[in-house]
């Protein structure tokens, strides 16, 4: 009887996942709370054949070549740039994500940011808690407005169209800004593709969607703080390298937007004391916009059977180099 492929996880996933898994291969998992550090992680990569990785695991052309019976890493994200995927082409290594799963958690994660820094909800529940609550006030922890206000969404794929579709349910005005514009997003979203800087200008919610890349890395800085709207509240529910953090600390500092919601930071995570943990008029949240039970098994699932495709030598549900299967499986 052949072997079983080994198949390492970086991280304890949910069971839904690591039962497909179990019922094909060897399956061996790093049960720590914390990432492996790189030692560990070559040695649980040691012999495996394939590799279900996250976001904290650097897979780059050195690693790969230090485990050339790596065929395919399947990561547990929408995202992947913690892959170097042009170096897992070249050794004929598939890289597979999970995009579609989440999309309507992530949404719905970020107009929940939304609404949260818009109305204080998080400096409001520490005033309560802290004893400063004496009485009701005419000016009290006063927010902003969220129906019929203006939203801008900056990448407008699964996720951006889907919070466009929540949107619509507060009345909003929804600008959106994608370097591919879809001819019929239009009519079917009610919104309008505007250049990036109309956008910052005319938004009083500006929400990130967009993937982590050269051309997207600090896309909002200082510059983009300066056309913002005083009033403007920041959603990043993308990738924490998207937003310049000094110059966010800095316009929230000096009132040069009204509040910042972030579910992703840079670096990540924030330490205790960083000025975006202590500012008032900021939420950080532990990078959770997908952190419901169904929608995490859902991508434990795809992860795991996307793994399972490429070993079997068929094409995956979802792969990010599908040209690495064009002449056959990976070597």
């Amino acid at each position: 009887m052949a072997a079983k492929p080994r198949v390492a996880v970086t991280r304890l996933i949910p069971e839904a996942g690591l039962d497909l898994l179990r019922t094909r291969c060897d399956v061996q998992v790093w049960e720590g709370d914390l990432p492996p550090s790189g030692d560990a992680l070559h040695t649980l990569l040691e012999g495996a054949d394939a590799a279900l990785t996250l976001l904290t695991e650097k897979i780059d052309g050195a690693l790969l070549d230090r485990h050339p019976t790596i065929r395919v890493v399947s990561n547990f994200a929408v995202g992947f740039d913690n892959v170097d995927v042009d170096a897992a082409t070249a050794r004929g290594v598939a890289v597979c994500n999970t995009p579609g799963v989440l999309t309507a958690a992530t949404a719905e994660f970020a107009f929940t940011l939304l609404m949260a820094a818009s109305r204080r909800v998080v400096e409001a529940a520490t005033y309560v808690r802290d004893g400063k609550w004496q009485t009701w006030g005419p000016k009290l922890l006063l927010g902003q407005d969220i129906v019929g206000a203006t939203l801008g969404i900056v990448g407008f794929g699964r996720i951006g169209k889907e919070l466009a579709k929540m949107a619509t349910g507060f009345n909003m005005t929804i600008l959106a800004n994608d370097a591919y514009q879809d001819p019929t997003a239009e009519a079917e979203y009610g919104m309008t593709y505007v250049e990036l800087d109309d956008l910052l200008a005319r938004s009083d919610f500006v929400s990130l969607h967009v993937a982590l890349t050269p051309e997207t890395r600090h896309m909002i800085s200082t510059r983009e703080f300066g056309i913002m709207k005083p009033t403007a509240v920041l959603i990043n529910a993308a990738r924490g390298p998207v937003v310049d953090t000094d110059a966010l600390v800095t316009a929230l500092r000096n009132g040069d937007i009204f509040a910042a919601g972030l579910d992703v930071t840079d670096p990540e995570p924030l330490p205790v004391d960083h000025p975006l943990v202590t500012l008032p008029n900021c939420i950080v949240v532990p990078h959770i916009a997908s952190a419901t039970v169904t929608t995490r098994d859902a991508m434990a699932e795809l992860a795991a059977r996307n793994l399972l495709a490429v070993l079997d030598g068929e094409t995956p549900e979802v792969i990010v180099n599908p040209e690495v299967l064009k002449s056959g499986s990976p070597a």
